[in-house]
């Protein structure tokens, strides 16, 4: 069998292939252990002066962790052994955003959760024609996290809540508009794009002779509306202003409308968590984020959605979720503190 994530030296460069196309690229808790050691042993290494990293085959960067693996532990009573996944997974979080040598994600394809955690904290993230960016986790009972609760407030205006509410798709002009990349590169440049990466030449430098206007995108069309009816503290809020806008003889009517259905369709506990998330992540730093999701995936693992959304979503696959609760209303504040509340035995350690 070929290795799940693969490791090359080339130039200047270290290079990292996520190797699973077949299962989108998943990030299985045996990559997150490699990934760590391997970036830790670059970090050392003089010759090394940037690291790449990229998915195998046209599909996906990376489709998010292995979340049929951690939903078999859950259903198999095994809490503590799917724990360990998220407890090496966001310290891996931590140290790319805190890489001392630039960090250059080529994402073609799609990009989503536990893939979004291992691009959007490096220095570089190039955007492919493919690209696909979202954080869907609201749709199968879990909440945004490697490190969401950083990244989503600090998109532009309220984008960040929109991505965290909606679960929709940022292509690659979207992500370049957001934050989520920083540079928009044809597909078919890519080849080229890496052999350059692994000269000597500044990667700041190399990128912007491959880099191209981004455009606009689907979601940036809509960033008035957005930043006006995504600014409420509840989702309850939220829904009103999108319900009202829909009635309403503008052009964002149906747009407002649709938005309104979608979020309806979502777990309402993963909604105010999300919403919780991205409230409290703009006055936190980068550590106090990522503590902050290991304290709510420590209690979502218990709750009932987490398994229903991907029961519906992955394994029965007929999309049709039963929340408990099933109403907004049912979802209490208390409710919510209890996910953000210290963890018995102390915070994740990041180091």
């Amino acid at each position: 069998m070929e290795a799940e994530v693969l490791f090359e030296r080339r130039g200047a460069a270290g290079i990292i292939t996520l190797n699973r196309p077949k299962a989108l690229n998943a990030v299985s808790h045996a990559m997150v252990l490699a990934l760590r050691a391997q970036l830790e042993a670059w970090a050392d290494d003089d010759a090394v002066t940037r690291v790449i990293i990229t998915g195998a085959g046209d599909r996906a960067f990376s489709a998010g962790g292995d979340i049929r693996a951690l939903y078999d532990l859950g259903i198999a009573g095994r809490h503590d052994e799917a724990l360990r996944f998220w407890a090496d997974e966001y310290p891996l979080n931590a140290l790319i955003k805190n890489y001392r040598k630039p960090y250059v994600a080529l994402i073609d394809g799609i990009a989503m959760g536990g893939g979004i955690g291992v691009s959007v904290h490096g220095s570089h993230r190039v955007a492919g024609d493919r690209c696909s960016f979202a954080m869907p986790e609201v749709g199968i009972g879990f909440f945004p996290d490697v490190g969401a609760t950083w990244f989503l407030p600090r998109m532009p205006g309220e984008t960040g809540t929109y991505c965290a509410l909606t679960g929709e798709r940022f292509n690659a002009a979207d992500g370049v508009a957001c934050g989520l990349a920083t540079h928009r590169v044809p597909s078919a440049s890519f080849p080229a794009l890496i052999e350059g990466l692994t000269g000597t030449v500044s990667v700041d430098a190399v990128l912007a002779a491959f880099a191209e206007p981004p455009g606009e995108g689907p979601v940036t069309a809509h960033r008035g509306a957005i930043d006006r009816l995504f600014t409420g503290d509840t989702v309850e809020a939220i829904l009103a202003a999108l319900d009202q806008e829909a009635q309403a003889a503008s052009v964002t009517a149906a747009w407002a409308g649709k938005t309104a259905t979608t979020m309806r369709t979502k777990s309402p506990t993963s909604l105010k968590l999300a919403l919780a998330q991205v409230r409290r992540g703009a006055a936190y730093d980068f550590a106090t984020c990522m503590r902050a999701e290991f304290r709510i995936v420590s209690r979502i693992i218990h709750d009932p959605d987490f398994y229903e959304g991907v029961r519906a979503v992955l394994v029965d696959k007929d999309n049709s979720p039963r929340w408990n609760p099933a109403a907004l209303a049912d979802v209490s504040e208390a409710d919510i503190e209890r996910h953000f509340a210290p963890l018995p035995a102390g915070d994740l350690t990041l180091s």
